[in-house]
């Protein structure tokens, strides 16, 4: 019997049956019994095959179905200040850029005192002033 989930055993080939015909009746069985009617990949085509062999696919495709990065920590620090910007853009009170702008400088400063390994950080904390008052002069021209 095929196994009706990972992880499960199956039952051993019986002695005097060649392996191939012992298989060939796991999987009409298992057919018969609807084990492959609800695979997600049903009908789906098969991925490229045409690139290189990559030992790590597996994990690569899991980080890229979490979201995962895999940059050297000054990389993601310099994304995170990027998209703390945008967030300022997008911040309903000043309060919340304040708030934004206090979370992100903490990260810098960090970073600052024991840089990460990777290439240099090549940022200083932002001006919360500056920035409010950038933010001000956005929200005077919206109509």
């Amino acid at each position: 019997m095929l196994p009706a989930y990972p992880g499960h055993m199956t039952e051993r080939k019986p002695p005097g049956i060649t392996f191939e015909s012992w298989v060939d009746k796991q999987i009409r069985e298992a057919t018969e019994r609807g084990d492959f009617a609800h695979l997600s990949g049903l009908g789906k085509p098969l991925p490229d095959d045409t690139a290189p062999y990559d030992e790590l696919w597996w994990v690569k495709g899991k980080m890229n179905r979490e979201g995962l990065s895999a940059l050297p920590p000054t990389l993601a620090l310099r994304k995170e200040a990027e998209d703390a910007l945008e967030a300022v853009g997008r911040a309903a009170s000043e309060t919340q850029v304040r708030r934004i702008v206090a979370e992100i400088n903490e990260k810098i400063a960090a970073a600052v005192r024991r840089p990460p390994p990777g290439p240099p950080l090549n940022l200083t904390p932002f001006d919360v002033e500056d920035l409010l008052r950038d933010w001000r002069a956005s929200r005077d021209e919206r109509p």
